[in-house]
């Protein structure tokens, strides 16, 4: 007994002595423990949860120099300052990879053979080198620590091939302990892991996965610069991360925010590793408010602080979510987790994947499913991330930090509707994932429907009342209250619980929740883009009074209500109630052309209206835009003056068709004049475009869909009907 006391005694001093502090945190004692005594040990502890302590004080503590692999280079260079902060020897802790000069990789192999280094960070990529194999033999090793080890499943969100080939080069340099350690890991991922390292015998510590301080919801995609800009400058002086899917992205914003007086800089794989460091610099030393970066490039940012962590984009896979938001509030204080979501965007990462290996893709596309189906759900957001990472949790105790907690969604009585769901999976011997589940209900007669003969089923068919959105949802919320499990080796088949049995035997009444359609929001979804259904909701009397308006002046003017102003430009009217000119300029889709042509008549309107009702406008509703956009906007309308071919000038600016053409709509929207004929009467006969031409003079709308199904999709292409439309706009409107 004596000895254990001992030995606990000794790692409160070496705690307080190496590191200043009293006493561990969670389950680190028991981890540090583990390790010393030559056991292999496996971590999962949430971000914020002090993993890096359980291999950097047993590394001081032992003989011999740690050698600590990690993916990144930048969160090499954080934990070695760390260390380095903590100690008077510099040569405490050193990393060795592909940033050093060769007169740097000198210098750290003469402190490690020294015995001077007790912490080695080394770079997958560097532990496969031959000679940094054979220099490692030659050293004293205390342990091996895999840092961010999900990297080595194909099912983890960060998958790098090279993880794989660990564990024969480290059996190769001599027998240690190992310590693996990740912040994400569903069950799957954890028995990757395992088995990939060896160490199905290892003891395992796992933290719980909730971050009780943290604030989750998603937002419908609307106007999302707007709303970004908005929410950081109602925030000012607070640290910030912000995900964007592409490096573009990610100039453009921070651009835009700096634009907007924010202190934002970007952070991605293709700015200089100088810059790269200088931009973490500033954002540590609060010289930068928001660090705007990309999805696939891990930060490795250890700031306390960060008060948000917005996603302009949705990640592709619920682990990277997770991992992502859990950089916000590691202090336990305010951490608000705001992302934006459209299904374009999986549509979009589902395009990324193509081309990759089969079984690559199988994997994707399940790990987007999940995310999809955590965006879309109205269930308690905290609820349904610790499911996924295999914990039970009461949404009782999600305090109203997540958006469908505090704002609950409308429920209905689903035990017809779970049977019927339950009964299916059954029917088909539960080898089927949820979409063929759902289209049995419905009732659709797909090939491989008919080729299990499932069109013959007593089931088949009997839920056809509701769409694929609603089965979905019913058998998402099955899944999390455990009727059904989801078998993710054999990529998301489902199979009936003991809980799900037992219901079809005795069904019984239970509370469902609907779910929000973010794309098609109805009067019931609360999916204001502002947060709730007071500030920045749509007014929709203000909203009513500009249509009529806007019918009025098409009337005198004698066309159609559209060519005034289209309805994203009234409902952002209706948001921001605009009273000057420049912010009448600002709003969606009205540019100085529109505003100068037709913005009189409506400003007046919206002052009067603010005045006898008192409203109280959003302060900071003037979003100045980027120069860079109105620079494109002058190559585009000079090279159309210049009458240049429309591809040309496309290709030009790295566009296809599609987006160029989008381009040209935003361009006349906002009411600048553009002559295409020359254009136009090359590739569209003129009896088509006289056709197009009087369908839009009596059209209710611009939409293409209808023109398309009024004109016959035969007849026209997409494209054609969009230039004309741009046409028709530019000459009526301009």
């Amino acid at each position: 007994m004596e000895t254990t006391v001992g030995a606990e005694l000794s790692l409160q001093v070496s705690l307080n002595k190496y590191f200043g502090f009293d006493s561990f945190k969670g389950e680190q004692e028991a981890i540090i423990k583990s390790l010393l005594e030559g056991k292999d040990t496996f971590v999962i502890m949430p971000t914020g949860g002090g993993k890096s302590m359980c291999y950097q004080l047993p590394a001081l503590m032992s003989e011999g120099t740690a050698i600590i692999i990690s993916p990144l280079i930048a969160l090499m260079k954080n934990q070695v300052d760390s260390i380095r902060n903590y100690g008077s020897e510099d040569n405490v802790a050193h990393f060795l990879n592909s940033s050093l000069s060769k007169g740097e990789i000198i210098k750290v192999r003469k402190d490690v053979t020294e015995g001077k280094t007790k912490l080695l960070y080394v770079a997958p990529e560097s532990l496969t080198k031959e000679e940094n194999v054979n220099f490692l033999k030659e050293i004293k090793i205390s342990f091996f620590a895999i840092d961010e080890a999900h990297c080595i499943s194909e099912w983890g969100h960060d998958f790098r091939p090279e993880y794989r080939r660990l564990r024969p080069i480290i059996e190769a340099i001599g027998t240690v302990p190992i310590i693996a350690l990740t912040a994400t890991a569903t069950p799957k991922v954890q028995q990757d892991i395992q088995k990939n390292l060896g160490m199905q015998n290892a003891n395992v510590f796992k933290s719980s996965f909730n971050r009780p301080n943290l604030y989750y919801e998603i937002r419908s995609k609307n106007n999302v610069l707007k709303e970004i800009i908005k929410y950081v400058k109602q925030n000012q002086g607070k640290s910030g991360i912000i995900y964007c899917l592409s490096r573009k992205k990610v100039e453009e914003l921070a651009e835009s925010l700096q634009v907007n007086g924010v202190k934002a800089l970007p952070y991605h794989a293709g700015l200089e590793a100088s810059a790269r460091a200088s931009h973490q610099d500033k954002f540590l030393m609060e010289e930068a408010d928001v660090i705007v970066a990309t999805i696939a490039f891990g930060m490795g940012i250890d700031k306390p602080d960060v008060r948000y962590v917005i996603h302009h984009d949705i990640p592709k896979s619920l682990e990277g979510y997770y991992q992502e938001t859990g950089r916000a509030g590691r202090d336990g204080g305010e951490g608000n987790c705001i992302t934006f979501y459209s299904y374009d965007d999986i549509i979009k990462l589902e395009k990324f994947m193509k081309g990759k290996p089969v079984s690559e893709q199988e994997i994707g596309k399940q790990l987007l499913i999940e995310t999809t189906n955590y965006a879309e759900s109205s269930v308690c957001r905290r609820k349904l991330l610790l499911h996924y990472f295999g914990e039970t949790f009461d949404e009782a105790n999600c305090n109203n930090l997540c958006d469908n907690c505090r704002n609950p969604k409308q429920k209905f009585d689903a035990e017809e509707a779970l049977g019927l769901a339950l009964e299916t999976v059954r029917d088909v011997k539960e080898i089927f994932k949820s979409k063929h589940i759902c289209h049995v209900l419905m009732g659709l007669s797909s090939a491989q429907i008919k080729s299990y003969k499932h069109d013959n089923l007593g089931v088949f068919g009997k839920g056809a009342e509701n769409d694929e959105r609603y089965w979905n949802s019913v058998i998402r919320q099955a899944i999390v209250n455990d009727f059904l499990i989801k078998d993710i080796e054999n990529y998301g088949t489902l199979k009936l619980s003991q809980k799900g049995k037992e219901f079809i035997e005795k069904p019984y009444s239970i509370l469902f929740t609907k779910d929000v359609d973010y794309e098609n929001p109805s009067d019931d979804d609360d999916v204001s883009i502002t947060g709730g259904k007071g500030s920045g909701a749509l007014d929709d009397t203000m909203f009513s009074m500009l249509k009529d308006l806007r019918k009025k002046i098409a009337k005198q003017k004698g066309v159609p209500p559209f060519v005034v102003f289209q309805d994203p430009s009234l409902e952002d009217m209706a948001i921001n109630y605009p009273i000057t000119m420049d912010e009448m300029k600002n709003i969606s889709g009205v540019g100085s052309g529109k505003a100068l042509r037709f913005g009189k008549e409506f400003i007046d309107l919206i002052s009067k209206y603010v005045e006898e009702n008192d409203i109280t406008r959003p302060m900071d509703m003037v979003v100045k835009s980027v120069v860079n956009k109105s620079l494109n906007k002058v190559y585009i309308i000079s090279n159309i003056d210049r009458r240049l071919d429309l591809e040309d000038i496309a290709a030009a600016k790295g566009m296809n068709f599609d987006e160029f053409l989008t381009e040209l709509e935003a361009i006349v929207a906002s009411g600048t004049k553009l002559n295409l004929d020359y254009y136009i009467d090359e590739v569209i006969d003129e009896e088509k475009q006289e056709e197009v031409f009087d369908y839009f003079r009596t059209a209710e709308t611009d939409s293409i869909d209808d023109a398309m199904k009024e004109l016959g999709e035969e007849d026209y292409t997409m494209e054609e009907i969009r230039l004309m439309r741009i046409k028709f706009i530019s000459e009526l409107g301009n």
